[in-house]
């Protein structure tokens, strides 16, 4: 069935509810160290909440040095073997806030690791750090995008890249004055290799407006160039995009905004121009969202699907981006669940992370052909 949602939703809300499972905590040795168990939710039990489409869900870490965390990326480094990152600290805008990373080896989840954070050079005051992403570009390494500065209106760009699936990485590299690379979900690479960013910008002034453009990079990342703003900040204030598949040179971006729905933008052109912002009738209660292009042609599309509020947390699919049909609720217990980032992993299997109570971060594995 198709849209309208709320009749939809409330029968699905009513029956379903994942359980989070536990993973036992490794010890530190130096670089990585895994958990000893993973106990995971099995697709058997999760088919009891009428959802057969979940594989498993599971805490990334159950402790960690850090009492709050948000803003999760996930990706798979090599077949069968992912890395996820977030940021945790005392709270967001603290200081203290670093990044964070976890790798899974196929069976469970490293103790979680910092790995960058925002201590200045000549004793210049810390800064926190937001809003990780992880991507690699084909024949590259696996980088590590993040900000770092006082506040998203004043933050700035920095890269980290690392040459063994994560366990290492390099020295943190700023990125040039005006380019931030992607703002909270993941770039794609095009057929010829150009790699386009999505990415969004807040100012500090007193309209506080919020833009949508991308970066886009022809030479592996090494220089790049922005479209103009696709808003004006004002009639549709929006941010964090996600880009999707249509097939040949059209593309579909969607993401959040102010205006209680999710928007929506295309391009004819592989992403070097693309239409004015619209508003959708995917209800956004001003949260971040993500999507993915699955291997069958279909989007995925993970959000929150109410106006208000940071629950539930939902699953949608669409054949064409514009009629989307709700499928699985991810949680709807009171609290916050939120930030989502949605992979499709070689296997086929779909994985998402997110925020769960800002005092961990979930996974939870989707199989399509359920979905």
């Amino acid at each position: 069935m198709k849209m309208p949602y709320r009749s939809v939703l409330v029968s699905a809300l009513a029956s379903a509810l994942l359980s989070a499972a536990a993973l036992a905590q490794g010890t530190v040795t130096g670089r990585v160290s895994h958990a000893a168990t993973g106990a995971y939710l099995e697709g058997a039990q999760v088919s009891l909440a009428g959802q057969p489409a979940v594989v498993r869900a599971e805490f990334i870490y159950e402790q960690a040095p850090f009492p709050s965390c948000h803003a999760s990326t996930i990706i798979e480094s090599t077949p069968g073997r992912l890395v996820a990152a977030w940021f945790g600290g005392t709270r967001e805008k603290n200081p203290d806030v670093a990044i964070w990373v976890s790798l899974h080896d196929g069976k469970t989840w490293s103790t979680p690791v910092e790995v960058a954070n925002g201590v200045q050079p000549g004793g210049k005051p810390r800064v926190p750090t937001w809003n990780p992403v992880l991507f690699r570009p084909r024949g590259g390494p696996l980088q590590l995008y993040y900000k770092v500065g006082p506040s998203p209106t004043t933050w700035w760009g920095e890269l980290r890249t690392s040459n063994d699936g994560g366990r290492t990485w390099g020295a943190a590299r700023r990125l040039p004055d005006g380019i931030f690379g992607p703002i909270k979900n993941k770039p794609v690479q095009l057929a010829d290799g150009t790699i386009l960013s999505p990415t969004s910008d807040e100012t500090d002034d007193k309209a506080n407006l919020w833009r949508v453009y991308f970066e886009r990079s022809t030479d592996g990342g090494a220089t790049w160039t922005k479209t103009p703003f696709l808003n004006d900040g004002v009639k549709i204030g929006a941010i964090q995009p996600s880009i999707l598949f249509l097939g040949g040179d059209r593309l579909l971006a969607l993401g959040r905004t102010r205006q209680g729905k999710v928007f929506s933008t295309a391009s004819d052109d592989a992403g070097r121009t693309w239409s004015p912002l619209t508003l959708t009738a995917l209800p956004n209660p001003n949260a971040g969202t993500d999507a993915v292009t699955l291997a069958d042609g279909r989007h995925l599309l993970v959000y929150n699907a109410t106006p208000k509020g940071r629950t539930p947390l939902n699953v949608a699919v669409s054949r064409d981006g514009a009629a989307w049909e709700p499928r699985v609720v991810l949680e709807n217990d009171p609290g916050e669940y939120s930030y989502p980032a949605v992979i499709q992993a070689a296997d086929g299997l779909v994985h998402v992370t997110f925020t769960w109570k800002r005092q961990k971060i979930k996974h939870v594995v989707l199989d399509p052909k359920k979905l």
